[in-house]
């Protein structure tokens, strides 16, 4: 065997020349291998945080929920106390009115 070889153009080139170019383009490939490789870390780096952010707005969301639909309950409440302390209110009025109209026709 010769160390040598014909290309296709008819040139003799050293065998070695030919290894250093395809170790070059070996070590460029995995270069831009281990570049694909970051990226693809860092892109599921970014989707697993987007996941985790995701969750914490999903629990929020329903504990504001729960708070909106408490607040809702308590809201009902509070507008049912007021109609029955206003109806209370106007029975209080009317019997003291009542009252001093009594009083106002026994004076006269």
């Amino acid at each position: 065997m010769s160390d040598r070889y014909t290309n296709g153009a008819g040139n003799a080139e050293p065998v070695q020349v030919d290894i250093e170019v395809a170790t070059r383009r070996l070590m460029l490939a995995l270069d831009a291998l281990e570049a694909a490789a970051e990226r693809r870390r860092d892109a599921d780096r970014d989707e697993n945080e987007l996941a985790s952010r995701i969750q914490a707005l999903g629990a929020d969301r329903s504990r504001l929920a729960d708070e909106l639909d408490g607040s809702l309950v308590k809201t009902r409440r509070l507008e049912r106390a007021n109609r029955e302390i206003a109806e209370r209110l106007d029975a209080a009025i009317g019997t003291i009115r009542a009252v001093l109209d009594a009083d106002a026709g026994e004076s006269e």
